[in-house]
């Protein structure tokens, strides 16, 4: 997947959990989900966050494509 499909991908993903996807700032959403979070996530250098905290972050969003890729998956295996 190229880095255009991947962005649509992403946006796709993020926009049908109901974030708002900013093609200007594409990182916003990542900052939206470690508001919801309590997380405070900067721009920048964010060493004073734990691991824990970088991987709620991170793992909000990707979890979300994991199960969008998933169920492409399951779609093509039916064909």
């Amino acid at each position: 997947m190229g880095n255009k499909n991947l962005r649509q991908f992403k946006d796709r993903v993020m926009k049908a959990n109901g974030y708002i996807v900013d093609n200007n700032n594409p990182d916003y959403v990542k900052y939206e989900v470690a508001k919801e979070q309590g997380i405070a996530l900067k721009k920048g250098n964010n060493e004073d966050l734990t691991s824990r905290q970088a991987g709620k972050v991170g793992g909000s969003i990707g979890g979300s494509m994991v199960k969008e890729m998933i169920n492409i998956a399951k779609e093509q295996m039916k064909k």
